[in-house]
C-alpha cells in the first residue's frame, strides 16, 4: 500500500487533516510578524572615548591605539575601525559574518571586558569609555514635537512625560530623545569682583566641587536598629548654590558665591546637536519594539496611547510624524498580499483554461492548500510576512501547482482511459513520487546558496529559501496524498463501449504540431544542437553588455539631503543653512514634511539607514517627506543644481533610501604610515572621479584641514610665574567657553556646573591676549603674555582614521540620478588602479564594489556544495551518468533567455536577478528529471527508443508547459516593484526559454547519446 492508496482509503482523515489546514493556516495568518523589510543582524558596535583637551593625533596614539590593540584580541572580529579627533575616540567595530542575533550578546560582552580592562592604560584625563552595543537597534517609530510660543522647559518636559507613558505601552522596548538641549547651571564669575575682594578661583572650584558630592556618613546602632547617618548640606536649588559659603585659605576670608558670581540656570551655547520639524525647533522621539514582536501592532497601541494622552497634550505643542513604521509596513504587507492574490488569480485562470473546469479546481484548491499550511509552518518557525516572503510566495506559485499537476495529468488521462480511481493514484504516485521528490530537493537546493550565506546580505534574503524550502516540500506531501483524493472524488471518467476503440489524448493540434516539430528536430538533431550553440554564444556576449548592480532604490516617498560644511564650521553656521534650505522645500508643493538633524546622525529609523557617526558639526541631514515618490527623481535634481548654486562651500549629497544592505557608490581605500602621502593619494582619485560626468560630492571621509590657534608657553617664565599648563588651560577654557567643575542633582538628572565669565567680560579671538591667570602658588592673577609668548594659527587634521589599525583614507563620490553605481564603477576603475604607490602603501575597493563582491563570494562558497548534492541526486535517481549528463549540458542554455529579457527591459543584473538565475536552474532541472523519467518509463513498456523518447516528450508537454506558464505569468504582479522586477524578468523570459529546452534540447540529446536514429 503505497501513501496514496492509504489517504483514498482513510477519506476521512485527510480531509479533516485538510480543514485542519485551512483553519490553522487562516489563524497563522492572522498571527504572523510584519516587517517591511526583513530583519538583519548590524554587526557593529560603537565605542566612544572622552579625552578633552587631546589633539586628532594625541586622541590617535594615547587612546584609540590602545583601545583597537586590546579589541585585535577579540578571534570574533571581522575588522575595526576609529575616528580620532579632538577631545574624543570614536571606535566601531564589526565582527564576523558567522555571528548572528543569537551569539553576538555573548561577543559584546566580551568586547565590554577588553573595554573594561584596557581603561587603567588609557592617560590621566581620559572619561571612561561607553560601549554602544545597540548600535543597529531600529526605532520604527519615529516622531517629532514642536512647542511654537513655549519655553524650551516645557518642552523637554512633555517629552519626559512622553517617554514615561509609551514605555508602558505593550510591545514597546526602548524609546531614545533625540535633540534634547544640554542644560547646566552657569556660574558666571566677575574678574573685578574677586579682585576687589581678594578671594581665589581655587578656593571657588574647590567648594563647588566638594559640596554636592554624595559621601558615604556611616551608620550607628540604635538599640536593635542599625540607621544611616546622611548630613544634608547639598544643593537643592539654584539659590543654594549662589548662597555657598566660600572661605580662602591664604586670607581667612569668608563670602557668599553671590557676592563675586551671577548663578544661573541654562542650555549650553552653541548647543550639540539640533533638531528642526518643518522648521521649527523639535524633540524627536524614536520608539523601537521588542525583538520579535508584531510591529504593526505595537503600531496600533502607540496610537491608541497617543489618542488617550490627547487631552494632556498642552495646547499649541504639536507631534508630527517623521517615520511611523507599522503604517509602511501594513502598507507593504497589503500591497504584496495584493500582488500574491492577483498571481493566485492567474494561476487558477491558466489552470482553468488548459485543463479544465474540475481540474483547474482541484489544482487550485491544492494550491490554496499549499500555501496555507506553508503558513502554518511559517509561524511555528518565526517566519515574519515581509516583502523577501511574500515576494518567494508569488515566485513560488507556479512551481507549486507542479506536482499537482503531474499527479492530476497522469490520473487524468488514465481514467479517462477507463481504469479504476484507485488503481489510476497507485500507479501515476508510484511512477511519479521519487522523480517529483529529486526535483523538487533540487528546485529547493536552487536556492540554498542564499539560505546559508552569513552576511547581511544572506540574512536579509534567507526568508526567500527558507519559504522555497517550507512550500516546495509541502506541494510534494500534498501532491502524493491529498491531491490523488481529489483526484478520485472529482474528476469524472468517461464511459465507453467494450469495443469502443480508445481514444489518443494527444491527438490535438498543439501536440500534433509539437510533435511534428520535434521529429524533425531530431532528425536535424546537429543542425539544432548548432542553432542552440549559436545562440548559446550570442547570448553569453550579451551578458557581458549587461549592467551590474547590487540593490535597486526604494520607492519610499522621503528622500535624504546630507548637508555638508567644510570641517570646523559652527553648527549655527549649520543650523543657520539647513534652515533656509528648509523654507524652500516647505513651499514645494510636492513637499508634505522636513525633519532636520544637526550635528549628528538621525536616530536609525530603518535597518537599511546607516546614521552618521562623525558627530561633525557641519553636517546635517533633511529627511523630506513628498506626496508622491515618483517626484523624487526631479526634486533631486532640481535641488542639487539650487544648492550647488545658493551654497558653494557646502557638498549637498541628495538620495534616495536603498533597499537592502548597502553602502555609498563608488569607495576607494588607501592605508599607509604618512598623513600628508594619504592625501595626495586621495586628491589623485578625486581629480579622476571629477572628471568622470556622471559623479558628484566627491570627497574623502579625512574631510578638510582646520585652523587652530596655538599659545606659545613659555615653561621659564610660568615657573616664575606660578603658572602651570594646567592652570593656562583651565582660564583659557573659563574665559572662552566656561569650564565644567562640579555637579547639581536635581531628580533624575545630573546637571553640570559650569564657571565662566560674564558674557560682557568674555574674551574673543580679538582680545584674547588681555586674559589674566589666577596663580594658585602666588595668589594672585597674571597676564596671559606674561607666560606666553605668542599665539599662532596652525593647521591640522580635524580627524584621523585608521582601519585595522592602519592610517586609512576613504575617497568616494555619489552617482547622478538614473546612473549606476557599477557604470562609474567600469569607467574609473582602470585609472584608478593604475595610481602608483609608495612603498608600505595598499589600496582597495569598498563602496557597493566591495558590498555586492562580498555578498556574492559568500553565495558562491555555498554553491559548489549544494550543486553537487543537486548532481548526486539526479545521479541516484537514475542511476546511470548519461542521463544526468543531458540534464546539466541544458543548464547553460537558459542563460539565453535570461540575457534577451533583461537586454530588453534595460535591467541591470542585480543580487535579486542572480537568485532569480539560480532558481531557474531548479525549475529546468525539475521539468528535465520529469521528462526522462516518463522516457525510462516507456522503454520500460517495451515501446521502441524512438517512439518512446517522442511519446514520452508529447505526454509530459502539457505539465511542463503548465508549469511554465503559470510561474510565468504569476510573476507579472512583481513587475511593478522595483525590488522584484529584475528577479521577475529573469525568471519570466529564462523559464519562457527553459521551457524549449525541455521539450527540444532534452529528446534531441538523449537521442544523441544513446545513438537513437531518427524514422521516417
Amino acid at each position: 500500500m503505497n501513501i496514496a492508496e492509504l489517504s483514498i482509503q482513510k477519506k476521512t482523515v485527510t480531509l479533516v487533516i485538510c480543514f485542519c489546514i485551512v483553519l490553522g493556516g487562516l489563524l497563522s495568518y492572522s498571527g504572523l510578524g510584519r516587517l517591511e523589510d526583513p530583519e538583519f543582524t548590524v554587526k557593529n558596535a560603537v565605542i566612544i572615548t572622552p579625552y578633552p583637551g587631546a589633539t586628532p593625533l594625541e586622541v590617535a596614539e594615547e587612546v584609540t591605539d590602545k583601545i583597537e590593540t586590546a579589541i585585535q584580541q577579540m578571534p570574533q572580529l571581522d575588522y575595526v575601525e576609529s575616528t580620532s579627533k579632538a577631545s574624543a575616540s570614536i571606535v566601531t567595530v564589526t565582527i564576523k559574518d558567522m555571528y548572528d542575533k543569537h551569539t553576538l550578546p555573548q561577543v559584546w560582552d566580551e568586547l565590554r571586558r577588553k573595554v573594561g580592562d584596557v581603561q587603567s592604560e588609557l592617560p590621566p584625563g581620559t572619561l571612561p569609555s561607553i560601549v554602544n552595543d545597540s548600535f543597529g537597534d531600529v526605532y520604527g517609530i519615529l516622531l517629532a514635537v514642536t512647542a511654537e510660543g513655549y519655553p524650551y522647559d516645557d518642552l523637554k518636559e512633555y517629552m519626559k512625560f512622553l517617554r514615561k507613558e509609551l514605555l508602558l505601552v505593550d510591545g514597546v522596548a526602548k524609546i531614545e530623545l533625540w535633540g534634547l538641549q544640554d542644560e547646566a547651571v552657569f556660574v558666571e564669575i566677575s574678574r573685578s569682583r574677586i579682585a576687589r575682594l581678594g578671594i581665589g578661583l581655587d578656593s571657588i572650584y574647590s567648594a563647588l566641587k566638594e559640596q554636592n558630592l554624595v559621601v558615604d556618613a556611616g551608620a550607628v546602632k540604635v538599640g536593635p536598629e542599625y540607621i544611616r547617618i546622611n548630613p544634608t548640606g547639598t544643593f537643592d536649588s539654584v539659590e543654594d548654590i549662589a548662597n555657598l559659603q566660600v572661605r580662602d585659605p591664604a586670607s581667612d576670608r569668608g563670602i557668599y558665591l553671590k557676592d563675586v558670581a551671577d548663578v544661573k540656570r541654562g542650555y549650553v551655547t552653541p548647543p550639540s546637536r539640533t533638531l528642526h520639524y518643518n522648521g521649527l525647533p523639535a524633540i524627536s522621539i524614536g520608539i523601537s519594539g521588542v525583538p520579535g514582536g508584531n510591529v504593526v501592532n505595537m503600531g496600533e497601541a502607540v496610537k491608541v496611547r497617543l489618542a488617550e494622552l490627547e487631552g494632556q497634550r498642552p495646547l499649541g505643542m504639536e507631534i508630527g510624524v517623521v517615520n511611523f513604521q507599522s503604517d509602511d509596513v501594513s502598507q507593504a504587507v497589503n500591497g504584496f498580499v495584493v500582488n500574491f492574490v492577483q498571481a493566485v488569480i492567474i494561476v487558477v485562470v491558466v489552470l482553468l483554461l488548459f485543463m479544465g473546469l474540475r481540474s483547474g479546481l482541484l489544482i487550485g484548491t491544492v494550491l490554496a492548500l499549499t500555501v496555507l499550511a506553508t503558513l502554518i509552518i511559517m509561524k511555528t518557525m518565526g517566519i515574519n510576512l515581509e516583502r523577501i516572503s511574500l515576494g518567494a510566495l508569488v515566485i513560488a506559485l507556479g512551481m507549486l501547482v507542479d506536482n499537482a499537476i503531474v499527479i492530476t495529468e497522469g490520473m487524468l488521462i488514465r481514467i479517462e482511459a477507463g481504469m479504476d480511481r484507485l488503481k489510476a493514484a497507485k500507479e501515476v504516485v508510484a511512477q511519479n513520487a521519487m522523480p517529483l521528490f529529486g526535483a523538487t530537493v533540487i528546485a529547493v537546493l536552487a536556492f540554498a546558496a542564499i539560505g546559508v550565506s552569513q552576511d547581511s546580505t544572506g540574512e536579509f534574503c534567507r526568508s526567500l529559501f527558507q519559504v522555497m524550502l517550507i512550500s516546495l516540500m509541502i506541494s510534494w506531501i500534498i501532491g502524493i496524498t491529498i491531491t490523488p483524493l481529489f483526484c478520485t472524488m472529482f474528476i469524472k471518467g468517461k464511459e465507453k463501449g467494450q469495443d469502443e476503440p480508445e481514444k489518443d489524448p494527444y491527438q490535438g493540434i498543439i501536440f500534433t504540431a509539437y510533435k511534428a516539430f520535434l521529429k524533425a528536430c531530431i532528425k536535424r538533431r546537429w543542425i539544432t544542437m548548432a542553432v542552440m550553440v549559436v545562440l548559446l554564444f550570442l547570448a553569453v556576449t550579451g551578458f557581458g553588455m549587461l549592467k551590474n548592480s547590487f540593490f535597486p532604490e526604494s520607492t519610499r516617498p522621503q528622500f535624504m539631503v546630507n548637508y555638508w560644511l567644510p570641517a570646523g564650521t559652527d553648527i549655527r553656521q549649520t543650523t543657520e543653512d539647513i534652515a533656509k534650505i528648509e523654507q524652500y522645500l516647505l513651499k514645494d508643493e510636492r513637499v508634505e514634511s522636513t525633519a532636520s538633524y544637526i550635528g549628528a546622525g538621525a536616530t536609525r529609523f530603518m535597518l537599511t539607514f546607516g546614521p552618521e557617526t562623525s558627530m561633525d558639526k557641519g553636517y546635517g541631514l533633511i529627511l523630506v517627506s513628498v506626496k508622491d515618490y515618483k517626484v523624487i527623481d526631479e526634486m533631486i535634481d532640481e535641488y542639487m543644481a539650487r544648492l550647488k548654486e545658493e551654497f558653494p562651500n557646502a557638498q549637498p549629497i541628495l538620495e534616495r533610501f536603498k533597499l537592502g544592505p548597502s553602502s555609498g557608490a563608488v569607495e576607494v581605500r588607501f592605508s599607509g604610515p604618512d598623513a600628508k602621502v594619504l592625501r595626495q593619494l586621495s586628491n589623485q582619485v578625486q581629480d579622476i572621479l571629477m572628471d568622470n560626468p556622471d559623479t558628484y560630492a566627491v570627497r574623502d571621509d579625512w574631510r578638510q584641514r582646520v585652523k587652530i590657534i596655538r599659545p606659545q608657553f613659555d615653561e621659564t617664565r610660568a615657573r616664575q610665574a606660578g603658572i602651570s599648563r594646567t592652570d593656562l588651560a583651565r582660564a583659557l577654557e573659563m574665559n572662552v567657553s566656561g569650564s565644567r567643575i562640579g555637579i547639581y542633582r536635581d531628580g533624575d538628572e545630573l546637571i553640570p556646573i559650569i564657571a565662566r565669565q560674564p558674557e560682557e567680560e568674555r574674551l574673543d579671538v580679538e582680545n584674547i591676549q588681555s586674559l589674566q591667570i589666577w596663580s594658585p602658588t602666588t595668589r594672585k592673577t597674571v597676564p596671559v603674555s606674561q607666560v606666553v609668548s605668542e599665539f599662532t594659527t596652525e593647521w591640522e587634521d580635524s580627524m584621523i582614521y585608521r582601519r585595522d589599525r592602519k592610517m586609512t583614507i576613504t575617497t568616494k563620490c555619489e552617482n547622478e540620478p538614473g546612473v549606476l553605481a557599477s557604470t562609474i564603477f567600469d569607467d574609473v576603475r582602470e585609472k584608478i588602479e593604475a595610481v602608483e604607490l609608495p612603498p608600505g602603501y595598499e589600496m582597495e575597493w569598498g563602496g557597493e564594489f566591495e558590498n555586492s563582491t562580498r555578498a556574492k563570494s559568500n553565495l558562491a562558497g555555498s554553491m559548489p556544495i549544494t550543486f553537487l548534492i543537486m548532481v548526486l541526486i539526479v545521479i541516484m535517481l537514475f542511476n546511470c551518468l548519461r542521463q544526468p549528463l543531458i540534464i546539466w549540458l541544458t543548464v547553460p542554455l537558459a542563460i539565453i533567455g535570461v540575457t534577451l529579457g533583461l537586454l530588453v527591459f534595460d535591467l541591470p543584473f542585480d543580487f535579486m536577478a542572480l537568485l532569480g538565475f539560480l532558481s531557474l536552474v531548479g525549475m529546468l532541472i525539475k521539468g528535465a528529471i520529469v521528462l526522462i523519467d516518463q522516457i525510462n518509463i516507456e522503454l520500460a513498456s517495451g515501446k521502441d527508443p524512438y517512439t518512446a523518447v517522442v511519446d514520452s516528450a508529447v505526454s509530459r508537454m502539457r505539465p511542463v508547459c503548465m508549469a511554465a506558464i503559470t510561474t510565468v505569468l504569476g510573476m507579472i504582479p512583481l513587475l511593478p516593484d522595483v525590488f522584484f522586477k529584475a528577479m521577475a524578468v529573469t525568471i519570466m523570459s529564462g523559464l519562457s526559454f527553459a521551457t524549449i529546452l525541455t521539450l527540444i534540447v532534452v529528446p534531441v540529446l538523449y537521442v544523441i547519446f544513446y545513438k537513437i536514429p531518427a524514422k521516417g
